[in-house]
């Protein structure tokens, strides 16, 4: 498993943006698909975006392609979204996954990052 810690939420008004980092320790990181997930209070963790080793071919939901990029660099160990065009809806807890390769599951989580968008 790798050790994941999460920083750059915040408070932004509408139509602001903020950039969420993830960074990773404990094992080879390139080996890791790393992703985002949200969570507000009541309802289901979500996935946001998730990217593999080589950065081709991101993966995001619906409701943020073409306001959210999801990027790493392998030579930090860290991930990153950057979240454009925010809305009130995107506020949750944001936070951050890895799973190796070969599994199916996210098996490490970060702690997590509160972001609130304002009307």
């Amino acid at each position: 498993q790798v050790q994941l810690v999460e920083s750059g939420g915040g408070l932004v008004q509408a139509g602001g943006s903020l950039r969420l980092s993830c960074a990773a320790s404990g094992r080879t990181f390139s080996s890791y698909v790393m992703g985002w997930f949200r969570q507000t209070s009541g309802k289901e963790r979500e996935f946001v975006a998730a990217i593999n080793w080589s950065s081709n071919s991101p993966a995001y939901a619906e409701s943020v392609k073409g306001r959210f990029t999801i990027s790493r660099d392998n030579t930090e160990n860290t991930v990153y979204l950057q979240m454009n065009a925010l809305k009130p809806e995107d506020t949750a807890v944001y936070y951050c996954a890895a799973r190796h390769a070969t599994s199916p599951v996210f098996g490490s989580w970060g702690q997590g990052t509160q972001v609130t968008v304002s009307s």
